[in-house]
């Protein structure tokens, strides 16, 4: 048996045997709720997120910032983007993102991430129809990262994070760190196998204005001092990603991409990702996938999408991207990329 035969043989079950490990707990509790800065779970990419969310292994276009950052380091050119998502709750969810090769040093990239609930009305026990006052929620992402191919076949890439969220008066702040690699295996049409940790950093608290208080001390409460609630903190919401994807069909024109992700988050119950893509002439694209399979109490599932591919010079290429995901009971939610190649 061959010593690339062996590689891939050892890679393939040692993915077997990770998402066993996963689905094994199945029977744990979910801990739904119980970390900070959610909107980390939001996927990236109109392309990506038309695949079920597949694409730990695809990872080849910006959208690798989130799924993969070892994906940045297959880049054959510099490329930009913008994504905008209509989320649940008339959320808006925003980003930009830039990489750029530097010849034979790796893939350097830049990404802003913004997430607005918009205003809302303040109502309090004396007041259910509102004071008059509004507040706002939200948070942002700056992200820095790098990749690097070590071989023709192996990459491994990493994003450094800085993640504030805010509410009202109070804000919390943290750093955070992602880790992936990339294989491709010389069979088929290119057998992709990748695995990713994202979100690796310490604990959130909110702090601000709105958690200081005024406490009575003394004979009949006469006496007032400044006091301050103790918060507590949050983990971010680590991810662990492992998935696989391979050309099915790659002639001319026509190319299939198959791709299946198995994720353990900490905060609820393993899933999987699976999605395909058709290109034609690396033009049109049509896709369709499945997001969170067995993940209890999930309301996501059926994704679908598609993405035209136009060069405007020979150095321009656009590309706009759109897909829909199903969010059951919830509305669904529409994905819109629009991405520059240069």
């Amino acid at each position: 048996m061959s010593l690339i035969m062996k590689k891939i043989i050892f890679w393939c079950c040692s993915l077997l045997v990770v998402t066993s490990v996963l689905f094994g707990q199945q029977a744990a509790l979910t801990k739904t709720g119980t970390t900070a800065a959610s909107f980390l779970k939001i996927s990236l990419g109109a392309r990506s997120t038309a695949m079920g969310g597949a694409f730990t292994a695809v990872s080849t276009d910006l959208s690798a910032i989130y799924w993969n950052p070892a994906g940045l380091g297959r880049l054959n050119s510099g490329e930009a983007s913008f994504n905008h998502i209509d989320w649940i709750a008339d959320i808006k969810y925003d980003n930009a993102a830039i990489a750029i090769p530097l010849v034979d040093l790796g893939t350097l990239g830049l990404s802003f991430t913004s997430l607005n609930v918009g205003e809302i009305e303040v109502t309090t026990t004396e007041d259910p129809e509102g004071t008059g006052e509004r507040y706002t929620a939200g948070g942002t992402l700056m992200n820095i990262s790098f990749a690097k191919n070590l071989t023709d076949k192996f990459t491994i890439g990493v994003n450094i994070k800085y993640i504030r969220e805010y509410l009202w008066n109070m804000s919390a702040q943290s750093f955070a760190f992602d880790f992936g690699t990339l294989y491709t295996a010389p069979i088929l049409n290119g057998f992709h196998i990748g695995a990713s940790m994202s979100n690796f950093g310490p604990k959130m608290k909110l702090e601000g204005r709105d958690n200081k208080i005024l406490v009575s001390t003394g004979a009949g409460g006469k006496n007032i001092i400044d006091g301050e609630l103790s918060l507590e903190g949050y983990d971010l919401p680590l991810i662990f990603r492992v998935g696989v994807a391979t050309d099915v069909v790659q002639d001319g024109y026509h190319r299939v991409t198959l791709a299946v992700d198995a994720v353990h988050p900490n905060d609820n119950t393993e899933y999987v990702n699976s999605g395909i893509e058709y290109s034609w002439a690396n033009t049109i694209a049509l896709r369709g996938g499945w997001k969170s399979a067995f993940e209890r109490g999930t309301e996501q599932g059926l994704t679908f999408g598609g993405g035209l591919n136009y060069a405007l010079t020979p150095l321009l290429n656009i590309s706009i991207d759109y897909a829909y995901v199903d969010f059951g009971r919830l509305k669904p939610v529409h994905y819109l990329s629009f991405g520059l190649k240069f």
